[in-house]
């Protein structure tokens, strides 16, 4: 028998593989393998916090193919020099994978698959991750999308969810040399990571399990709470799909088989959620350069604050005196997440207030998130700092205090991140500042102040948003 080498990068599960399926329906006997290979990332390598889920995730995947009787090929190094290898060790025919989209590994896929057919090996790729390929709508005109509106609503004319693709219960052996999972060296030696455990399960049985426990409560009045972060109001399924450990195709599956009278609303709110993250590719394929660029270029010169590693730094821990911000960021530190809610309040402050440059948040993300990914985290910042497609104006500086009086009403989710302020009256816990004898009686350890005035922050930032030729 045959066989086909199956390379799995970003697509780490079984069930609905394209890939997987295609080696398998071809006739050949399925070699998976996974090739560790960061530094042909570009400038995104992955960070600590995907590392860490990448690990647990080789592992579930490894089980669940030993579990049918084979196994994952774990190497590292050079993917094409990999890839040759195993073809010389295993006389494999062929080469299967599911596409990758981001710009530095587009070309470098595209090279390998020339490369491998000229030699004669059968090298096909196909679309294990998107409902759209990023190349598959345009405008009228023939061009990408800026505006998601119009995207989306061309997108759900095309909609069709493909058939399940089968897999067998068993799958044939094989004897191709692998290194250890430790041997990637994917955890931290301090053990940072263990608290994220206690909310996440890796794996494909685990974004199962994500999807069952959404559709049984979360899914009920999504639309309207998903902006509460107080809650369990959203699926949760953010890292799962990074991982291709679920498909959006397969989460849309399980929604249209629970659609009825009261479920309907919530379900399209949902969907079109996962339409967001189709569009964050769309964008990224055609304005590759947006991870580090401006896709509005007349933001090129507007005017960010100098850098302040001190500022910085009290961001990113959580010590900015501005409850909710830290609120989130502190959630960030302790599970690798963040309320989606909360991320625009944390990126509206430290963009606009302290008119820091999106880049360094976008960063801390990608190091921090357990979903981090590069087109999401990408189009996200963009959109706060108002330099990207269908961008929030850079003139709507939302105010953190008000935000967090509207969406965590009870001061709830304030509470559970920054307890030392868990004494104060709730009314005093969005601003403690203005309170500042109850602040240093009951929270001494917290900033007496903000770093940046809320007032003075948002003048700067309309100011330098004016010179820019902003209306």
């Amino acid at each position: 028998m045959s066989s086909a080498l199956v390379w799995f990068r970003r697509d780490l599960r079984l069930q609905d593989n394209p890939a997987l399926h295609a080696a398998l329906e071809a006739g050949h006997t399925p070699v998976p393998v996974y090739i560790h290979a960061p530094h042909e990332e570009g400038s995104w390598a992955p960070g600590e916090a995907s590392n860490t889920w990448l690990h647990r995730s080789l592992a579930a995947l490894d089980a669940d193919l030993q579990a049918r009787g084979s196994s994952l090929v774990l190497r590292q190094g050079d993917s094409q020099a990999e890839l040759q290898a195993l073809i010389d060790e295993t006389g494999a025919e062929a080469v299967y994978w599911n596409r990758k989209y981001e710009p530095a590994t587009q070309p470098r896929d595209a090279t390998i698959k020339r490369e491998l057919r000229e030699q004669g090996i059968d090298a096909q790729s196909c679309n294990g991750s998107l409902m759209f390929e990023p190349w598959d709508l345009a405008t009228q005109q023939g061009g990408p999308y800026k505006v998601f509106t119009p995207y989306w609503r061309n997108a759900l004319t095309r909609l069709h969810i493909p058939a399940p693709l089968k897999l067998p219960d068993t799958l044939p052996a094989h004897d191709a040399r692998s290194v250890s999972l430790a041997e990637l060296k994917l955890t931290p030696t301090l053990n940072w990571d263990q608290q994220f455990w206690e909310h996440w399960q890796p794996g494909e049985a685990g974004a199962q399990e994500a999807l069952t426990v959404f559709i049984d409560g979360a899914l009920n009045g999504y639309r309207q709470q998903r902006d509460l972060p107080d809650r369990v109001g959203t699926s949760l399924l953010s890292p799962h799909l990074h991982f291709g450990e679920i498909s959006p195709w397969q989460i849309v599956r399980r929604l249209e088989a629970e659609r009825s009278a009261g479920r309907d609303a919530d379900i399209d709110g949902y969907i079109r959620e996962l339409g967001w993250r189709e569009f964050s590719y769309h964008l990224l394929h055609h304005f590759p350069k947006t991870p580090e660029h401006n896709l509005n270029p007349r933001f090129d010169s507007f005017q960010w604050a100098r850098d302040n590693p001190s500022q910085l730094a009290a961001w990113q821990q959580g010590r900015t005196g501005i409850p909710i911000v830290d609120a989130g960021l502190r959630e960030l530190w302790a599970t690798g997440y963040m309320h989606n809610r909360v991320r625009m309040l944390v990126a509206s402050f430290l963009c606009k207030h302290m008119r820091q440059h999106w880049l360094h948040g976008a960063r801390w993300f990608w190091d921090t998130l357990v979903d981090a990914d590069l087109a999401n985290n990408t189009m996200g910042w963009q959109w706060v700092a108002g330099t990207g497609a269908d961008a929030a104006p850079y003139f709507r500086i939302f105010n953190p205090v008000t935000q967090a009086q509207k969406f965590d009403p009870n001061a709830r989710y304030i509470t559970r991140w920054v307890p030392e302020l868990a004494t104060l009256p709730v009314k005093a816990r969005f601003a403690p500042w203005q309170t500042p004898d109850l602040l240093a009686q009951h929270a001494p350890s917290y900033p007496a102040l903000p770093i940046v005035d809320l007032a003075a922050g948002r003048d700067a930032a309309l100011t330098a948003y004016r010179r820019t030729g902003g209306e």
